[in-house]
């Protein structure tokens, strides 16, 4: 008796541990990187209908078509989960979600052929499935870019022999359209990682800039911004257990060398990932995020299989920590809830510098033969260890308080769209009402001279902050501040913070004057307003002291123009209130 027992425990044993394969047609799962022995990458249709089989056959594997993109086709998410439930309300009950995210570059292809290799190893059991971790990855972000296939604008990268083109089908480079949202891509993009809510996230990429010895580089969102126990996770955590992770395998990795014309043997200062780029997005939800950044000259079999080993690294982090992290998350969605201070803008703290020892080549500046200038040249045969200052912590130089909610006027419904898309919680007001609020005036900014992006980007942006109190129109929305998107709304809301929607040209339309003055009628209006207010004539001749004023008789009647009630309300007054705590 007690042997047919153990006999029935094995059978019961084996079948909760044998995954369901379905009863389909062989497919040939060899991808054209193999086939090609690592000199070429597949084509976008290639692609899907690779990871189309896969779910075919596999059903663990499923595939998934979200929203279109600006080239008409759909993004797709494909899902590697053993229990074969891809209801993501299910999923994050229990397991963990590691988000991969290909070809935002297209010409960068690794991680596109990486992730073919690490789905097809995975199902077909040559790598051991995941038992807390559910992989999702987006084959192709910028199919459009992909589409344009060619062998020549990337000048500065080995291979493959063909690939896609930087651009996305409308010509925009998506890792600046996290914010703005200005693409199909990236409003589809937002949907996935609502959807998913991942709590890690990589983007790979292949680097750009100096030479060296690596073939992997990392970069992780930035620490100090990240903050909390998160950013001191990935900080002493995560980072140096990916690195010795990698290091076993005999793959040496260094922090994403961020210098261009220069050699970087003197040190680097690491890469401030602003809300524009993917793992700056990523971050405003407490995700984890990093890009990995193969090495532009070394083979491109060699990228790949680097890049395979690295995300192979990370899920065996994500295994071992799922839970750690999970708490982590949990806890930082509550405590911002509670901050009072919320840093804007950073830059580089001198006091505190990370050394390591670096590998690269010796560098020189020889005499150009086609300019007759100095040019860089890296001595390959020159190769050297040095210790270099790393420069990775930044403190904050613009704090602001953080409101208890913010009021929008439903006329900015380019601005509510976004929120939408973001899973923003709102209410809409029901009737008209008075309230005093914190109102925002643009006191300076500066602009780019060119084009970036689509946009005439601001910068430097200050502002002048009183209490007032104004009319609020049924329709209006307030915004909460307390909730999950906590950070999304700060850093698109607060005008002076690098990737506010003012920065990007949204609110472009109060920063022109729209009611003006004809100066020989305006002359007589103002000197009535100056022998009524003699506060004012105090301040004139003192602003007169000023020559280049005193000489400019037309800014002496703009300048009293703007003293007056004549002058209109909305100039360079920003449009969205604050209520405060």
């Amino acid at each position: 008796m007690q042997k047919i027992t153990s006999i029935i425990c094995f059978l019961v044993i084996v079948s909760c541990n044998t995954v369901e394969k379905k009863d389909t047609e062989n497919y040939d799962f060899t991808t054209i990187f193999e086939k090609s022995k690592g000199t070429e990458t597949s084509t976008y249709p290639e692609i899907i209908k690779f990871y189309q089989n896969l779910a075919e056959t596999y059903s663990f594997i499923n595939i998934k078509e979200i929203e279109t993109t600006d080239s008409g086709n759909p993004l797709h998410i494909v899902t590697l989960n053993p229990d074969a439930i891809f209801d993501f309300e299910k999923i994050r009950q229990t397991k963990r979600v590691l988000l991969i995210n290909n070809g935002i570059h297209p010409g960068e292809s690794d991680g596109i052929d990486a992730t073919m290799l690490l789905f097809r190893d995975i199902a077909i059991g040559k790598i051991k499935l995941p038992a807390a971790t559910v992989i999702a990855t987006i084959p192709v972000y910028n199919i459009g870019g992909a589409l344009n296939r060619n062998s020549g604008t990337r000048t500065n990268q080995n291979g493959p022999k063909s690939y896609g083109f930087r651009g996305n089908a409308r010509n925009y480079d998506l890792n600046r359209d996290f914010i703005k949202n200005d693409t199909k891509n990236a409003q589809a993009f937002s949907k996935i990682f609502h959807l998913l809510q991942p709590d890690v996230f990589i983007d790979n990429h292949v680097s750009n800039g100096a030479d060296y010895q690596y073939t992997l580089t990392h970069l992780f969102t930035q620490h100090n911004k990240l903050g909390g126990e998160l950013g001191n996770y990935l900080h002493t955590k995560m980072h140096p257990q990916l690195e010795t992770l990698l290091n076993t395998k005999k793959w040496d990795i260094t922090p994403y060398v961020n210098v261009w014309g220069t050699t970087p043997d003197k040190g680097w200062t690491q890469f401030m990932d602003s809300p524009r780029y993917s793992t700056g997005y990523t971050t405003l939800w407490n995700t984890l995020g990093m890009m990995v950044e193969t090495h532009m000259l070394k083979p491109y079999k060699q990228r790949v299989e680097g890049t395979y080993e690295l995300m192979k690294s990370m899920i065996d982090i994500v295994e071992k920590d799922g839970e750690k992290i999970r708490q982590m998350r949990k806890k930082a969605f509550i405590e911002q809830s509670k901050q009072e201070v919320y840093s804007i803008n950073w830059k580089v703290d001198t006091a505190q510098v990370t050394k390591f020892n670096f590998k690269g080549y010796e560098g020189e500046f020889i005499d150009s033969k086609i300019t007759g200038a100095k040019r860089l040249k890296y001595n390959r045969s020159k190769p050297f260890i040095k210790e270099v200052k790393y420069q990775n912590y930044f403190k904050p130089t613009t704090q602001i308080t953080v409101p208890k909610a913010y009021i929008i006027p439903k006329g900015w419904w380019n601005v509510t769209n976004l929120l939408q898309l973001n899973n923003i919680e709102f209410n809409v007001l029901e009737n008209d009402s008075v309230a005093v609020v914190e109102v925002y005036h643009i006191h300076d900014y500066k602009t780019r001279t060119s084009p970036y992006e689509g946009h005439y980007l601001h910068y430097q942006t200050s502002i002048r902050k009183n209490s007032e109190k104004v009319t609020l129109k049924k329709g209006d929305i307030i915004v909460h501040t307390n909730q999950k998107g906590f950070r999304y709304l700060i850093e698109t809301l607060e005008p002076e913070a690098p990737d506010s929607f003012f920065n990007w040209n949204f609110f472009d339309t109060i920063l022109q004057q729209k009611e003006g003055f004809s100066p020989y009628v305006w002359e007589d209006k103002a000197a009535k307003l100056l022998d009524s207010n003699r506060e004012l004539q105090d301040q004139f001749l003192l602003k007169k002291k000023d020559t280049t004023f005193a000489n400019n008789w037309y800014a002496q009647l703009d300048w009293l123009h703007k003293q007056s009630s004549n002058y209109e309300d909305a100039h360079m007054k920003y449009p969205i209130y604050r209520i405060a705590r």
